[in-house]
């Protein structure tokens, strides 16, 4: 017999709030957990200026722990000019007034605490804003000054200095120097940056720099936050004397190759003693580096027992909607963790690339839409931790017709470099109703900061809430499925099952997430879980543009499909199923 699985069904799970309880205190939480990104200014606006804040944030958590992840990572807020959307932070230690006050960052935590999600904040070390007080009286002083050895700053090349000290890029395009003005009006030393220039980057090699970033990280976990994303973390450490690349396109070698800027064996050293600082404060917290690497085994060295706990997968993110492409960069990504004894981390879209709706879309928004849904099911069955995108729960695509005029992001305005295509990613979230600004703000409040496609009413929280077709309840499903099924989550390893070409079809079990063999450094042997009514879950990802029969492995409890079907209609062992073109299911076997 063969069945045609056309929806999610579901299985025989705890609800995640029971199992969240259970799992509050349990240790290593960060091996498996799900973070969820907020990007502050896009995520709710509490008082009606068109611009995200934290008492928005604070406001909108409830729909955070509803959806069931486990901590929320935010985008920085800190007191910043805004020439790079808060990464050129000016104080480390302060909330820019656009986002709120310090009150108001101490009262998320608390709610955030109190709702049982763990708090992940940014931190910037690569580079400061121009208007930091280090910088301002570095270039105040002139070139005698002390602080500018905190700096890069370099005299120029050529007869006057008049070219830049090398010929290192800004990720942002055109030089990564610019040239300094003495108090006295001439020309000047440059200094480095290696992206815009308003965020000259700090020199790592002095200690006054090292001393500043133990005390901002104990300021924050002082504070209450359970942990860092690490900006730039592969930056910090430059080549001894800084020498040139040689390449005439470098930020095409960005991730692919070594260059003398990024991914230094130096910055080992500085992550060896954060970590330190971390582990001397209780609650485990943990530090997440954004590090672009040539290869995964390069990043892997950074999650080293006495160095971080997490690094982002880029080499993931940047797979395309291919089964053997896929196949390999998980098992690779596995490979490289487990020497390690690390949790691989598993990511679709972030505030720096096209969401993944669109990316996966090849031009058809609702192939991009069934291949995204997919995408997120096969991602949430993998062993290790998963990083949500704010709005990937509504579906939500890019946009990428905005007008030049209300574009922000840096790297648009430079002409090269990156595409400078970020803000299509970055538009507030729908919440309610049926124009803009859907309840991003306050009824009475004024448009938001970037403007939202007026078409957006069926994608708000509103309008997707109780539907069992839509995005944001399959997301539900999910991570409730996730939390309470001792398969999913934790783990070091999938078992690959035969499946015909452009199938993935793999095995997890309970054994392998939760004991000896599977968790490496997973304490709980499962606890926090419920038994999901089987030990194991089979996961089948259809990838071709056509139906696939395959033998049926179980009792199907997920789909990424939009409909849902009764359980008693699902095909059960010994019979053939029809998988549908992009479309993923979990089957309990």
């Amino acid at each position: 017999m063969t069945q045609h699985i056309t929806g999610p069904a579901s299985g025989s799970v705890r609800s995640a709030d029971t199992a969240r309880t259970t799992a509050a205190g349990r240790t290593d939480w960060w091996r498996d957990a799900v973070i969820y990104q907020v990007y502050p200014r896009s995520f709710a606006d509490s008082d009606g200026d068109g611009m995200g804040d934290l008492p928005g944030v604070t406001a909108r958590l409830p729909h955070l722990r509803r959806l069931g992840v486990d901590a929320v990572w935010l985008s920085p807020f800190y007191s910043s000019p805004q020439a790079d959307a808060g990464y050129d932070v000016a104080d480390y230690r302060a909330v820019d007034p656009a986002f709120g006050t310090l009150a108001d960052a101490d009262e998320l935590v608390r709610r955030a605490h109190a709702l049982g999600l763990r708090v992940i904040v940014d931190i910037v070390p690569n580079h400061c804003s121009d208007r930091h007080e280090w910088f301002r009286q570095a270039l105040a002083q002139g070139p005698a000054s002390a602080l500018r050895e905190r700096f890069h700053f370099r005299p120029g090349r050529g007869p006057h200095g008049e070219l830049p000290p090398n010929d290192w890029e800004s990720v942002f395009g055109g030089p990564a120097w610019t040239r300094t003005t003495d108090p006295d009006g001439t020309p000047g030393d440059w200094y480095l940056h290696l992206f815009a220039p308003e965020q000259p980057d700090f020199d790592w090699e002095h200690p006054a720099v090292r001393a500043e970033f133990r005390s901002v990280l104990r300021f924050w976990l002082d504070l209450g936050v359970d942990g860092f994303r690490v900006d730039v973390a592969h930056g910090l450490i430059k080549a001894a004397g800084l020498p040139d690349v040689g390449h005439a396109e470098q930020v095409k070698l960005l991730g692919a190759a070594a260059v003398p800027y990024f991914d230094q064996d130096g910055v080992h050293e500085i992550y060896r003693d954060w970590r330190v600082l971390l582990d001397s404060y209780p609650g485990e917290r943990i530090a997440v580096a954004e590090a672009w690497t040539p290869t995964v085994e390069r990043s892997a060295l950074y999650l080293r027992p006495d160095e971080l706990h997490q690094a982002f997968n880029f080499a993931y993110l940047t797979t395309g909607w291919d089964a053997a492409a896929l196949r390999a960069v998980i098992d690779r990504s596995l490979d490289a963790m487990n020497s390690v004894a690390a949790p691989a981390t598993w990511v679709l879209s972030n505030h720096d690339v096209v969401r993944h709706t669109t990316r996966l879309a090849d031009g058809d928004p609702a192939r991009g839409l069934r291949r995204a849904r997919a995408a997120t099911l096969l991602m949430l069955a993998l062993p290790g931790s998963a990083y949500l995108y704010q709005g990937e729960e509504l579906g939500l695509p890019e946009v990428t017709d905005l007008p030049d005029e209300v574009r922000q992001d840096p790297a648009f305005f430079r002409g090269s470099g990156q595409e400078g295509t970020r803000d299509g990613c970055r538009v507030p979230l729908p919440w309610s109703g049926t124009r803009p600004p859907f309840g991003f703000g306050p009824a009475d409040g004024g448009p938001s900061w970037l403007p939202q496609p007026a078409d957006w009413g069926h994608l708000t929280v509103e309008a997707q809430e109780g539907d069992p077709a839509s995005t944001l309840e399959l997301y539900r499903a999910a991570l409730a499925l996730r939390r309470a099924h001792p398969a999913l989550g934790a783990g070091r390893s999938v078992q690959w099952l035969a499946a015909p070409d452009g199938v993935l079809a793999f095995r997890r079990t309970a054994t392998e997430a939760g004991g000896a063999e599977g968790g490496a450094g997973r304490t709980d042997g499962g606890a926090g879980r419920g038994d999901g009514g089987a030990e194991g879950i089979v996961v089948t990802v259809n990838l071709t543009g056509r139906p696939v029969t395959v033998p049926c492995p179980g009792t199907a409890v997920l789909s990424s499909l939009k409909s849902r079907v009764p359980a008693a209609d699902l095909a059960g062992p010994g019979s053939d199923v029809v998988l549908p073109p992009d479309s993923t299911v979990w089957w309990a076997a």
